[in-house]
């Protein structure tokens, strides 16, 4: 494994533990994770989702975490306040380990730049 692997690894195991501490609960999965900063990004608050809904707020996450490198951007608000977004430029063209990889780091990106969190690997556990 790279060091550079190694390094996201870590950085995201830290932002798991610091979430476990703040909601009390360790999210599972990067699935788990998009869904929380959905649910924050939508700003209605916790309250039963159906399924389409809960893919609708991963998709949420996912164009919020990536309009910080320009591939999207905030169209705006329908009448029941969900977010739309328009794809600014093509995504890169990566195997699902790569997806995974980008997505992970715009998450603790998003983390670090919204809520002034760290998940520096340098400082000690």
């Amino acid at each position: 494994m790279y060091k550079r692997d190694l390094d996201l690894e870590r950085r995201w195991q830290k932002l798991l533990d610091k979430l476990k501490a703040v909601i009390g609960k360790k999210p599972k999965d990067l699935n788990a994770v998009l869904f929380l900063i959905g649910v924050q990004e939508l700003g209605q608050g916790q309250k039963f989702f159906s399924k389409e809904e809960k893919q609708d707020l991963m998709h949420i996450a996912i164009c919020r975490i990536l309009s910080s490198s320009g591939y999207y951007s905030l169209v705006g608000l329908d009448e029941q306040g969900w977010p739309h977004w328009k794809l600014e430029k093509k995504l890169p063209n990566f195997d699902l380990l790569e997806q995974e990889k980008l997505l992970k780091m715009h998450v603790i990106d998003y983390f670090e730049e919204e809520y002034n969190w760290s998940f520096d690997v340098r400082s000690s556990d």
